[in-house]
């Protein structure tokens, strides 16, 4: 870690790491969030904790052949870049790569990028591409490729995610002159410079940004930016060219997805013959039987019913990881009553989430405090907590113009079983106060189809490595995936600010402030930050649980 070129802050960054102001973890991903090798960053904090790098275990190797079969939530895989389930980017990530991935340790690695260079003020992003890539007819990859997949998951007509975690740093937001059927004026987005996306060279791709942002390569590894061939106009489907250690091979919509290794691959080819996502329905014992019959050899993720069942099943182990995946009570800020703050707060008030926590989960996480912010994110800032107070809840509610309380709907996903449990244990809690609520529970795939259009539901939101990508996500105004409709530009200039700070201790200084907006606007209800966890048989090999649920086919063995 001795290179002239590295970022100015990575001395600073080596320092409070010797001094104990920041954790192991906190410094490897900052570090290599600046393009400082994950190899020099991992040597550095050995040599400050005392240990051997050189020492540690290396990977054994895995054993090859045989047909890998993972239980799956299967939907049409055919749009990557518009991808809202995590389980659809592990159909993705088996035959397109990312230009970055983030390991099951929550570190950002390079990966169809072999290096990047950020300047000291975080404003200009250097991509540094392999050149011994290829696609899957023989093509170079070039960066070309990767500039066609940029531009188009900030094009508001494809309706990426993407754009919503670009929007603070890469775009500007104009008027269309158009008006909505309320007469506001339409908004819509465009690149705010030309040169935003520039080709340096056939290998070297730079980002130019209005404005200094952090979580570049974090965003760059998210599920929904799979590196798309341009000739396939971002469809994937059986037959689909990428460049990842995989083949689509066949595809039965709501069965199953098969995918077979393929032998040339520039990361080396994966052990086993072939990978299968299955499809095994809403029902958690249908799950709890393939496995125990060994005619599935794992879960994505397991539920609590799950978990009480096989953790005594001597044919499989249990994978667990901390995260900040959690599932979100909201309703919809444009819409009575939830555009009156006095009932979100009426709903806030009535709520106890340590009790869901326990109710739901078994106690397997943290509660959540009213913002979206996990303990495991390194900028989260531990505020006071906001307790139960029914009294308080009464008297918002009477504010909102329902003295006698009021009666509603609420729908919840069928599967995983904590989303019902959840809801249910709530519903109990709100009575109290008067808040009466009817659960409608759907399946999966009618919810996942709807999930943005539901009045008042709970939606899963899966982890993110850094705070400040959920609250770009899905709070930040007039972004595809802010379900809430929540706006308050107090909050977006906040949240950029936040965006462009290196110095944990001044971002978690900022994003002390985030939290509190958020608790003050009552913007939703986040019962807990739960640990995921799954099953796979023992025949399985090289498998980790990955906090945002990631499986790598490539990086998996199976015993014969």
């Amino acid at each position: 870690m001795n290179d002239d070129r590295e970022h100015s802050y990575i001395p600073t960054l080596k320092r409070l790491l010797a001094e104990g102001r920041a954790d192991r973890r906190e410094f490897l991903r900052t570090a290599t969030l600046l393009g400082v090798s994950a190899t020099a960053a991992y040597a550095f904090a050995d040599r400050i904790a005392g240990v051997d790098s050189v020492a540690q275990a290396q990977t054994a190797s895995l054993p090859k052949g045989g047909t890998l079969k993972i239980a799956a939530l299967i939907q049409d895989p055919k749009s990557p870049h518009t991808y809202y389930r995590f389980e659809q980017g592990n159909v993705s990530r088996q035959v397109c790569d990312f230009l970055m991935i983030t390991g099951h340790d929550n570190i950002t690695r390079p990966a169809l990028v072999q290096k990047w260079d950020t300047s000291p003020d975080l404003k200009t992003w250097t991509f540094h591409l392999r050149q011994d890539v290829k696609w899957h007819d023989g093509r170079p990859f070039t960066a070309d490729d990767v500039i066609w997949n940029l531009q188009r998951v900030i094009d508001p007509k494809v309706g990426s995610s993407m754009l919503g975690l670009m929007k603070g740093y890469m775009l500007d937001e104009f008027e269309t002159g158009e008006k909505d059927d309320k007469g506001n004026p339409k908004k819509s987005t465009r690149i705010w410079d030309s040169k935003g996306f520039e080709r340096v060279d056939a290998h070297t791709v730079r980002l130019n940004l209005k404005r200094p942002q952090l979580s570049i390569p974090e965003d760059m590894a998210s599920y929904p930016f799979a590196i798309m061939d341009p000739k396939g106009d971002g469809v994937l489907g059986v037959g689909s060219k990428g460049t990842g250690a995989f083949d689509f091979v066949e595809n039965e919509p709501g069965r199953r997805v098969v995918f077979k290794a393929r032998k040339e691959y520039w990361g080396g080819p994966a052990a086993i013959d072939q990978l299968e996502f299955i499809e095994i329905g809403d029902d958690a014992t249908t799950a709890i039987q393939g496995l125990v019959s060994r005619q599935i050899h794992g879960l994505t993720v397991a539920g609590i019913q799950q978990l009480q069942v096989l953790q005594n099943i001597p044919t499989v182990q249990l994978y667990e990881a901390p995260s900040g995946s959690v599932h979100v009570i909201r309703g919809k800020h444009d819409e009575k009553p939830w555009s009156d703050k006095n009932f979100r707060l009426a709903l806030q008030y009535a709520t106890d989430t340590d009790v869901l926590l326990k109710i739901a989960y078994r106690g397997l996480g943290t509660a959540g405090e009213f913002h979206h912010v996990a303990p495991v994110h390194p900028e989260y800032a531990k505020l006071p907590p906001v307790k139960r107070d029914i009294a308080k809840s009464k008297q918002y509610l009477a504010q909102a113009g329902y003295p006698n309380g009021i009666d509603m709907v609420m729908n919840c996903r069928t599967d995983p079983d904590w989303f019902s449990s959840t809801a249910q244990a709530a519903i109990e809690q709100w009575k109290e106060a008067g808040i009466r609520v009817k659960l409608e529970v759907m399946p999966n795939t009618l919810y996942a189809q709807n999930w943005q259009k539901v009045p008042f539901g709970i939606t899963d939101w899966f982890h993110r490595p850094l705070g400040i990508q959920p609250l770009a996500l899905a709070y930040r105004s007039n972004v595809p995936w802010n379900e809430t409709k929540y706006s308050n530009p107090e909050f977006d200039k906040l949240l950029d600010q936040a965006e462009a700070t290196v110095e944990i201790e001044k971002r978690r200084e900022v994003m002390a402030k985030l939290e509190k907006i958020m608790q003050d606007d009552a913007v939703m209800i986040p019962p807990f930050f739960r640990s995921v966890f799954t099953f796979m048989d023992k025949k399985v090999k090289g498998f980790k649980m990955h906090p945002s649920g990631y499986i790598f086919g490539n990086q998996l063995g199976l015993e014969a």
